[in-house]
């Protein structure tokens, strides 16, 4: 099937090495004897590709290519390797949770509160302790929060806020009486103080209610410390096969910083950047400003929480759901929404908005819907991120507005706890790819790291198997294809920013970004998928990683 195949790709890329050799310019670089999953439109192969100016020049068999090299170029053997499109993720914030108690480690809720228990023994009497958020309770052998009593149990005295995800704190008594919330704390909208059944607090603070909590900013790191260190990112970031990110919400702070990396040549990883509504009233920055290395996506907004408090239709799985009442958060009531919405439209911006449950989404929609009225949206790629809950009568919808579904590996860490949340046909359901390619919606594929680790591999194979970390298989009917999995880790990001021209599969005159993997992810085992080694990663034609030489 592999060499059938081939010999089909060729016949198409026949004109296009005819023309190379017409050009009597020889390509820098030619990888040749491997197995090069193209990911173009008909999803063949070849064995060889050519590479000049940072672009691939040729795509085809070994003799056609290699026919092509002339005395300074570069050839490499693959020995069998298999090549695919550098990979993309279409919603990280960063490789790890920041500063604070690293949690990412612990695997019961022992271990976890060791962490934090450790820190407070080297702490001063009264020092605030903070937790990193690179960790979830999905990882835990009891899938459930360390909550006030937890952490009273081994830090009375230190107040204790624990960093769960983007939409929670946990806090312990101490940090409660610090920040003088009580009982009859109000409640305020879009947010939730939880308790316990017996009705005194937990110590969770959900979305809005977080606001009562100031923490202290990071550690003071100078502007050239902070560019060490996201260069430095972006190295671990490519080790993993990453070529593409997409930052959600970020701030001016953070797009100035990334241009002077650009500016200084410095800038490996290509970043397309999303900005929260704030920055637009600090800068003069504009939709779509930027080039193949750092390019503006659009706004990101919100309109629900998270796992905790997705906005659905109906209420939650008991006891969360509080006797039918609880049905999550909506962050971002409606006539706000669509007044900004339709703002934003009027100001020639793309919008992409979070929205967890499928009330959230019903809310969007209308929102968008309303732009659209007032100038159409359908060909300017607007979309939605995460998208858990989206209903079978929400697809005509998302589709006559031309909208893309962001989507990520949520489930594979929060499985089990969406399913104590949510119910088991929610649980199940959750991300439903197959859903969304059978709609015909464009979609793509990410991790919302650090909420899950920033593993492109681990996001191919999840898709194709629905196992989440626990062992369990969640929704087998919305498992996809390994090819429309690839697809969504690659040309499907690239669609985003209208970049599927120039990146996003291994073609003639698109950008050379390409991973050379250990092994091959088109026909290994399933349980192999995420464990393949990262060979190699290229960004236009440069070698950004290399680990194993292809003789070792």
């Amino acid at each position: 099937m592999y060499h059938a195949r081939v010999r089909m790709r060729l016949i198409s890329l026949i004109v296009s090495v005819a023309a190379l050799a017409a050009t009597a310019e020889e390509p820098a670089l030619i990888l040749f004897n491997g197995k090069i999953v193209t990911v173009d439109g008909a999803f063949t192969y070849a064995q060889a590709v050519a590479i000049r100016d940072g672009r691939f020049v040729a795509v085809g068999s070994d003799a056609d290519v290699r026919r092509l090299a002339g005395s300074n170029t570069k050839q490499i053997d693959l020995r069998g390797r298999t090549v695919i499109p550098g990979l993309s993720d279409n919603h990280l914030h960063s490789a790890g949770g920041g500063p604070g108690v690293d949690l990412s480690g612990a695997r019961t809720l022992r271990q976890l509160l060791s962490a934090i228990a450790g820190r407070a023994r080297k702490a001063a009497a009264g020092e605030l302790i903070v937790t990193n958020s690179d960790w979830h309770e999905g990882q835990l052998k009891e899938q459930r929060l360390p909550l006030l009593r937890d952490l009273d149990s081994v830090v009375p005295d230190h107040p204790v806020v624990v960093v769960r995800g983007g939409h929670e704190y946990i806090l312990n008594s101490a940090a409660l009486a610090r920040w003088n919330i009580t009982k009859t704390t109000p409640q305020t909208d879009g947010g939730r103080i939880g308790r316990y059944d017996d009705g005194e607090l937990n110590g969770e603070l959900v979305d809005r209610a977080r606001d009562a909590v100031t923490l202290p900013p990071p550690a003071s790191r100078s502007f050239e410390q902070r560019l060490e260190d996201q260069i430095a990112e972006y190295q671990k970031l490519h080790a993993s096969g990453l070529t593409t990110v997409r930052h959600p919400g970020g701030s001016i702070e953070q797009y100035r910083l990334l241009q002077e990396i650009e500016k200084r040549g410095r800038l490996d990883m290509r970043v397309v950047f999303l900005f929260r509504p704030a920055a637009l009233e600090q800068s003069d920055v504009r939709p779509d400003d930027g080039d193949d290395r750092l390019r503006v996506g659009g706004i990101k907004l919100g309109v629900d929480g998270g796992f905790e408090g997705g906005w659905m239709r109906d209420p939650y799985a008991e006891p969360w759901g509080e006797a039918g009442h609880y049905r999550g958060l909506n962050t971002m009531p409606a006539v706000a929404f669509t007044s900004r919405v339709r703002e934003l439209n009027r100001l020639g911006w793309r919008v992409w908005t979070h929205a967890v449950g499928d009330a959230a989404i019903d809310e969007v929609l209308a929102g968008y819907e309303a732009a659209d009225a007032d100038n159409p949206i359908s060909s300017r790629r607007w979309g939605i991120e995460h998208a858990f809950i989206a209903r079978p009568d929400h697809f005509a919808r998302m589709r006559k507005l031309g909208l893309g579904i962001s989507a990520q590996n949520h489930l594979y860490l929060a499985g089990p706890v969406l399913t104590k949340y949510w119910g088991a046909e929610r649980g199940e359901r959750a991300t439903p790819m197959r859903a969304f390619f059978e709609a015909g919606l464009p979609t793509s594929a990410g991790t919302d790291s650090p909420v899950v680790p920033y593993r492109p591999l681990a996001v191919i194979a999840h898709f194709v198997t629905r196992r989440t970390l626990s062992g369990a298989v969640m929704g087998v009917d919305q498992a996809i294809s390994r090819e429309q999995a690839l697809r969504a880790s690659t040309i499907g990001n690239a669609w985003l920013s209208f970049e599927e021209g120039v990146k996003g599969s291994i073609e003639p005159g698109k950008y050379a970004d390409l991973v050379v993997l250990s092994g091959d992810i088109m026909t290994c085992p399933d349980d192999q998928i995420e464990n393949l080694t990262v060979l190699m990663t290229m960004v236009g034609g440069r070698t950004v990683f290399e680990g194993q030489k292809f003789d070792e």
